[in-house]
């Protein structure tokens, strides 16, 4: 009797033991959404406006007035350590949250990356004090964090890239040339790393605000009706890529009447002549704000090669 009691507590004991690890694992993939900004958001202040959320079969969220980081960790067990932070797409005036967003941190979740979803605040709010710097502000602080967190969050803090669809696209690549700029007073621990992405993806992107092709709804938004030309200089990316500017991985549709397919050869060609890490894909038909393409067999493939380059991102 005495062994049968030792077997069944045995049992009990494994079984709880099962139950604990799988538990533990859920928590590690479960979706966490934490602020960006501890105590006050910088560059802000205190209006009645309120943060918008329009749900059809896009999650449009605009006036946004809390900027989160949206996190999706992968499973131990596939874990690259690798991570990337997607900032959608929409104008400056809203995001996609879905489609650009919490879909494709999902996809690289499932397959071994680390994705944040950056909920950035948008120009057009009422409540920023100098409109355009605040989604740049909101990019490097995301960067600093999930570098800060590295460690905690089994990720590589040499392996944190940046990813963005459309005006995200050009948040991203304003990034990727301006991240030694300090946008915002320093504050804690944290601020003092690199801001700079050790890779870009960039969908579609919006890149130049100067030439004939230059998206008009992302510069309004951005820099309001009359920029002047030292902004319109400034926000043009592809005047600011030096070698230090991190590897690039660019998709457009050249049918894009959103945002002409000009923007993404102008920064394909301009990291090509300075010696920086480019891969390019260009898909013939698509249109603009595609996302992940799912019910496209031939688009959908750029999320495959990216995941394939981003894999090999050190070898480059």
């Amino acid at each position: 009797m005495h062994l049968s009691v030792n077997n069944t507590k045995a049992s009990l004991l494994f079984s709880w033991c099962l139950v604990t690890i799988s538990f533990v694992s859920m928590c590690q993939a479960q979706d966490l959404t934490i602020p960006l900004w501890n105590d006050s958001v910088p560059n802000q202040r205190k209006t009645s406006e309120q943060e918008i959320a329009t749900k059809t079969d896009i999650l449009r969220i605009g006036n946004v007035q809390t900027p989160t980081l949206a996190c999706y960790f992968p499973p131990d067990s596939i874990n690259t350590r690798k991570a990337i932070i997607i900032c959608p797409g929409g104008s400056y005036k809203i995001l996609a949250y879905n489609l650009e967003g919490t879909t494709i941190a999902k996809w690289f979740q499932e397959r071994g990356i680390a994705a944040f979803v950056l909920k950035y605040r948008l120009p057009t709010s009422s409540s920023l004090v100098t409109p355009h710097k605040a989604p740049l502000q909101d990019l490097q602080k995301a960067v600093r964090l999930v570098r800060h967190k590295a460690a905690d969050w089994q990720i590589s803090e040499n392996d944190i890239g940046v990813m963005g669809f459309s005006a995200g696209g050009h948040l991203a690549s304003t990034l990727g040339v301006h991240y030694h700029e300090e946008m915002y007073q320093p504050r804690v621990l944290e601020d003092s790393l690199s801001a700079r992405p050790d890779f870009m993806a960039l969908l579609y992107p919006v890149i130049t605000m100067n030439a004939t092709y230059a998206h008009k709804g992302s510069i309004h938004n951005l820099l309001g009706d009359s920029p002047s030309q030292t902004l319109l200089d400034y926000y043009s990316n592809e005047q600011y890529v030096n070698s230090q500017t991190p590897p690039t991985f660019l998709v457009h549709a050249t049918d894009d009447r959103g945002v002409p397919v000009e923007n993404t050869l102008a920064f394909y060609q301009r990291l090509k002549e300075v010696g920086v890490p480019v891969e390019m894909h260009l898909y013939q038909e698509g249109g603009h704000g595609f996302g992940i393409a799912a019910n496209n067999k031939l688009l959908h493939t750029w999320i495959d090669l990216l995941y394939n380059w981003i894999l090999n991102i050190d070898n480059q």
